[in-house]
């Protein structure tokens, strides 16, 4: 039993007369006739009632007739699938993310996506800062990730922007109403920050900031994400560094105040595995770029 035999079957049983079943096919009537003929001897049953002035189905064919037609449904929906996975229309793309900026930019990057490529999935990985999610994208374990260049060998990246760090205190520290301060002012505070094995870029701008200050940030407690970050923050543990963009977190008892060596402080990108065959990364990442513009390319 092939195919062919339920696509002349469901012709037949369409159009309810042989002749034009097979114009619709595209093949001979003899040729037409011989395949429900042979259908019905390995179904060991009639399909049709056949007279010269008439066809009709008999109880058999009418039976068979609503599976053969779904049969017709998945095969060319099989068809139409390969051939999108094959244009990356469908398809998985593991991204590596961390920090507020990355949950910033995968929740615009997943809207953008589904609405234009909704046959492509974003797994999101969050909680992988820069250096971890580069080193993902190197092993081949993400396809994407957040990262800040420079990235290892092998990896791509498109520029998105240049992140600014400001600092989020309580809100009844002593610098809390202050318009900017420098890091100098911070000098004697307790931190809070993400653990260095993260490779988080925030985490390496404090220290460094910190070192061009003169001292070396005491770091009190370590956070896994910028919500418990803040919320720890807001329970009086200490300071954080924090990008720019966390300002539109609203966490009780924090308030974020401008730092005065915090612009430019590091560069984001999204990075990729320059060989990576796969057409739905290349789909995604002709999206990132198109709502993304680089502001290198200006």
């Amino acid at each position: 039993m092939e195919l062919r035999h339920f696509e002349a079957f469901v012709a037949v049983a369409e159009e309810l007369h042989f002749g034009r079943a097979a114009e619709k096919l595209h093949i001979a009537q003899p040729a037409l006739s011989q395949m429900i003929r042979s259908l019905e001897k390995e179904l060991g049953v009639r399909l049709f009632d056949r007279t010269t002035r008439r066809v009709r189905l008999t109880a058999s064919g009418e039976a068979m007739l609503e599976p053969a037609q779904a049969i017709g449904t998945q095969v060319d929906g099989a068809k139409r699938i390969a051939r999108a996975a094959q244009d990356g229309a469908v398809g998985r793309v593991r991204i590596a993310f961390g920090g507020t900026s990355g949950y910033s930019i995968l929740s615009l990057i997943a809207r953008e996506v589904a609405a234009r490529q909704p046959g492509i999935s974003l797994d999101l990985n969050p909680q992988m800062y820069c250096g971890e999610a580069a080193q993902a994208v190197r092993d081949g374990d993400m396809d994407l990730a957040v990262v800040s260049p420079p990235a290892p060998a092998g990896i791509d990246v498109h520029v998105i922007r240049q992140e600014t760090v400001m600092v989020a205190v309580p809100s009844s520290h002593r610098l809390a109403d202050e318009d900017e301060i420098s890091m100098a002012d911070l000098a004697d505070e307790p931190f809070i920050s993400y653990a260095p094995s993260h490779g988080s870029q925030v985490r390496e701008v404090m220290v460094r900031l910190a070192d061009e200050a003169g001292f070396l940030p005491h770091v009190i407690q370590e956070a896994p994400d910028p919500y418990s970050l803040l919320a720890l923050v807001g329970a009086q543990v200490g300071v954080a560094v924090v990008v720019e963009s966390s300002d539109h977190i609203r966490i009780d008892g924090v308030r974020y105040v401008r730092l005065a060596e915090g612009g430019d402080a590091f560069t984001l990108a999204l990075g990729w595995r320059r060989n990576n065959p796969s057409e739905a990364l290349a789909r995604t990442l002709d999206i990132v770029k198109d709502l993304l513009p680089s502001p290198l390319a200006t």
